[in-house]
């Protein structure tokens, strides 16, 4: 069973090819092939209907004294699968196509008519310029107008074409700088808002020396290394700019009218107790001693 599909045979060693007979065939010999229905047609016995695509086993042979530019011309037998009459059609090559010869009629098909309906209204405008000479000329304007129109609309396609090459080489370009102008544009509103709500800060917060407030007040006062230090005072925004005493409170104020009137006393350091200030605490007798 392995042996059928073995593709190389055995051949001994004394094998003479020129010594097998050869057969004799008739010249125009039938060859059993299977096709199918290259067209619908309707048998002329029985008047059935064979659809295309229909699967026949046909014989094939060469139509002799035919043949288009040295290109040969089969024909094809089948049988009717009603009546079992036989059926003969055979190649096209002019036209690409098969035709029906003998035994069915090919169906109607208005697509291949086209040509025939084309040649007829050639005919029947060539005789109508013949006899009317106006016709003709209103013919030959439409048509120039036609060339016209076609020529036009090309050198369109190729204009744009041509267009389109040069743009489509800067199209990532193009891309990429309308992201940085985008980007830009976010970025300059950004800095727009930010630069309003330092100035709205600016307004609501000042910056004054300290020794403007208070020479002698406790906090915000002191000079180190012979450099003013600096206070943030809160304020309202308005379009005038307060006084600095307005901002101080009432006893501050007061404090600084009398520094200005009168030398500012000098300090008195509180005497503190050493036992007191060690954290020792004196109870009874001790205390009574002391």
């Amino acid at each position: 069973m392995s042996e059928r599909k073995v593709l190389n045979k055995y051949f001994p060693p004394d094998f003479d090819p020129s010594l097998i007979p050869r057969r004799r065939q008739p010249k125009n010999s039938q060859q059993v092939v299977r096709l199918m229905a290259p067209f619908s047609m309707r048998c002329n016995t029985c008047g059935e209907y064979i659809y295309k695509g229909k699967k026949f086993n046909a014989r094939k042979e060469t139509v002799e004294g035919e043949d288009y530019y040295g290109i040969k011309i089969f024909r094809f037998y089948i049988k009717c699968t009603l009546c079992s009459a036989e059926i003969t059609f055979k190649t096209d090559p002019k036209n690409t196509d098969y035709a029906a010869e003998h035994g069915a009629s090919r169906n109607f098909e208005p697509w291949r008519e086209e040509k025939a309906v084309e040649e007829e209204d050639r005919l029947a405008k060539l005789e109508e310029e013949e006899n009317n000479p106006m016709k003709a000329l209103e013919n030959r304007t439409v048509d120039s107008k036609r060339e016209m129109d076609i020529l036009d609309a090309l050198q369109d396609i190729r204009a744009r074409n041509a267009r389109n090459e040069r743009v489509g080489q800067s199209v990532d370009l193009l891309e990429r700088l309308g992201t940085e102008d985008i980007e830009t544009e976010e970025d300059r509103e950004r800095k727009i808002a930010e630069e309003e709500d330092e100035k709205l800060v600016r307004e609501v917060f000042a910056r004054v020396p300290a020794s403007e407030a208070s020479a002698s007040s406790g906090a915000g006062s002191s000079r180190d290394g012979g450099t003013e230090s600096i206070i943030t005072v809160k304020r309202k925004a308005t379009t005038q700019e307060p006084e600095l005493r307005s901002l101080l409170p009432e006893s501050t104020r007061a404090l600084l009218s009398a520094a200005s009137s009168i030398g500012a006393p000098a300090a008195k350091r509180k005497k503190l107790e050493v036992k007191s200030g060690l954290g020792i605490r004196l109870k009874g007798k001790a205390k009574a001693a002391v």
